[in-house]
């Protein structure tokens, strides 16, 4: 039976293994601090402390990243197998899709004609286009931002860090090199040695260290050019996060638009309970003129009179006018929990009488619940008698 071997170079491997176990105790010695070393210029230094932080940044950004886009570890683990393998991602449903599929399931079964089922229906089918919006944004940030950053760490990266730890052999090469002359050198005038005078030997590691210099030399000068790249890569990783940003935005505007529609599909059914559509420029517009419930006291009655014409909640710090004298009944749509003391809690279906702020205010109205007095959402009360006026 013939047996194919390998060809060993028994020079080769000896060689090898004297230059491994020469490299141990090299840096075994530099670790006890009982030798010197060869440190690299401060430029290269600088310039390998910036590819570390890089590094580690962009792992913790491309993991976080993930983890935004897909919450579930087991089907970041199930994509990134499937990546691997060179197969197709497997199509799942999104927790909104799965929430629009039972929505509209028990529609169809409440009734289509019935405001509640219709309601569900609708609410579904948004959840739908949600989800499928939520997969293009997935799939989208993906592309212009994770896999281009996944990309660099597993190739510029990676060859950084082998050139890195090459050029480290070289040094601890070079280091032994180095000592070995310095022993060399204490050896003249002594007696042969092996039938090596110590002047051959001397020669001798010299001319090892000037190979070892000049390995080292041209090493250093490879890694320097790689690790000057990095520049050039974080242009491009802004480049990438800009198309991220970008694909925020539209995923955001999408979601809005289709809210948007939501909301007047919702207010067109009507029903017993009409949906009251929310503004969310006008609230946020609100929230930035105001400065919140109660606003500041220190900007004065000037103030009060503008929050009041635009819909604000009435400063706290100001006395509210009310015509108490004649109050109209109102009934409660939905349940409401005050936010603070100047507010009344409502309770879905209620009746209690209400009358306007003055000056007139957009979004509140001034009620009065049994003994208790306060502020009420005008959203979330309908008008029982408005042609006739209720004297208390």
């Amino acid at each position: 039976m013939n047996i194919n071997l390998p060809n060993f170079n028994v020079k080769n491997l000896v060689k090898e293994a004297g230059s491994t176990i020469s490299r141990v105790v090299q840096l075994t010695e530099e670790k006890l601090g009982t030798t010197e070393r060869t440190e690299y210029d401060i430029h290269f230094q600088n310039l390998a402390e910036r590819a570390d932080v890089t590094k580690t940044w962009t792992e913790k950004i491309v993991k976080d990243t993930e983890s935004v886009l897909i919450p579930n570890p087991q089907n970041r683990v199930e994509d990134y197998i499937f990546e691997k393998i060179e197969k197709s991602k497997p199509k799942r449903l999104s927790n909104l899709e799965h929430l629009a599929l039972d929505m509209i399931e028990a529609g169809g079964d409440f009734g289509q004609d019935m405001p509640y089922g219709q309601a569900l229906i609708k609410v579904g089918q948004a959840e739908q286009k949600l989800g499928q919006c939520e997969h293009d944004f997935i799939a989208t940030s993906g592309i212009c931002f994770t896999q281009p950053l996944r990309k660099f760490l597993d190739g510029e990266m990676k060859t950084i860090s082998k050139e890195r730890g090459i050029l480290e052999t070289k040094r601890l090469d070079l280091d032994a090199c180095k000592n070995r002359v310095k022993k060399a050198r204490s050896m003249l005038g002594q007696q042969a040695k092996d039938g090596i005078s110590p002047e051959a030997a001397l020669e001798q590691a010299e001319r090892d260290l000037r190979v070892a210099q000049a390995e080292f030399d041209r090493q250093s000068e490879i890694t320097k050019l790689l690790l000057d790249g990095i520049s050039t890569s974080q242009a491009s990783h802004l480049r990438h996060l800009h198309a991220f940003i970008q694909t925020q935005v539209r995923y955001y505007k999408q979601c809005s638009d289709v809210m948007d529609q939501l909301q007047r599909e919702l207010a067109n059914l009507g029903g017993p309970t009409p949906y009251a559509p929310l503004d969310l420029q006008d609230a946020g517009k609100s929230n930035s003129a105001g400065g919140g419930v109660g606003g500041n006291g220190s900007r004065g009655a000037g103030n009060n009179n503008s929050s009041a014409g635009h819909g604000h909640k009435p400063n706290q710090s100001m006395p509210i006018h009310v015509n108490t004298d004649q109050m109209q009944r109102a009934r409660v749509l939905c349940s409401y929990d005050a936010k603070d003391h100047t507010e009344l809690n409502l309770s879905a279906n209620e009746v209690i009488f209400v009358t306007e702020c003055s000056p007139v205010n957009e979004d509140y109205m001034y009620g009065k619940q049994g003994l208790m007095k306060g502020l009420v959402p005008r959203a979330f009360v309908e008008m029982l008698d408005e042609e006739q006026d209720v004297t208390l």
